[in-house]
């Protein structure tokens, strides 16, 4: 229902939200204390004034709220719901090295979870996965030298042809660390 507020320029504009009132009472008690009244207060250090308490108040439950809200955006929480689910994941493990990735499957059946395992060889990779219309997806970040794989469980909903980026430099031909997973529809 709120999904706007989380992606693209919804996100921008709740952290505009979020910051401008913070920015701009700020603003106004730095002001207040360094040219109209530069005098120590005379509030007593253990007392909150009434108006102090509100806005503590107000900042705290839409903090609480904001991040409660975006809680279903955070992948290990659409992890959890698709192990949840109870569905069979399809497994796609890969493996990255200089400048390219090895993926053990490139087609994916939407709408079913998708278990992404994977390791670097070399050195800190990326892996990205866009959506066709540009959005990024999800990123795992992939370290060598680790014993078990980085893992994530990403459900596909929309058939079509998904970019891979590499999003940690990696090297002179960094720019040219790219793939493709191709989700069709799920078969009945």
């Amino acid at each position: 229902m709120l999904d706007f507020l989380f992606t693209g320029w919804g996100a921008f504009w709740m952290t505009l939200f979020m910051l401008v009132p913070f920015a701009a009472i700020f603003t106004w008690v730095v002001y207040r204390k360094s040219v109209v009244d530069s005098a120590a207060s005379g509030t007593a250090r253990k007392s909150l004034s009434r108006l102090e308490g509100v806005w503590l108040t107000v900042v705290f439950v839409v903090f609480v709220a904001v991040n409660l809200a975006s809680m279903k955006y955070m992948p290990t929480i659409a992890t959890a719901h698709a192990a949840a689910s109870g569905q069979s994941a399809q497994q796609v493990d890969l493996t990255a090295t200089s400048w390219s990735y090895q993926i053990s499957n490139r087609e994916i059946e939407a709408g079913k979870p998708v278990r992404f395992s994977g390791k670097s060889a070399d050195t800190m990779h990326g892996f990205a996965v866009y959506h066709p219309d540009g959005r990024m997806l999800f990123t795992m970040m992939l370290m060598p030298g680790l014993k078990n794989p980085t893992s994530i469980v990403h459900t596909f909903n929309e058939p079509g042809i998904y970019k891979v980026r590499c999003l940690e430099y990696c090297g002179v031909a960094h720019h040219r660390m790219a793939d493709e997973l191709v989700v069709v529809k799920r078969s009945t």
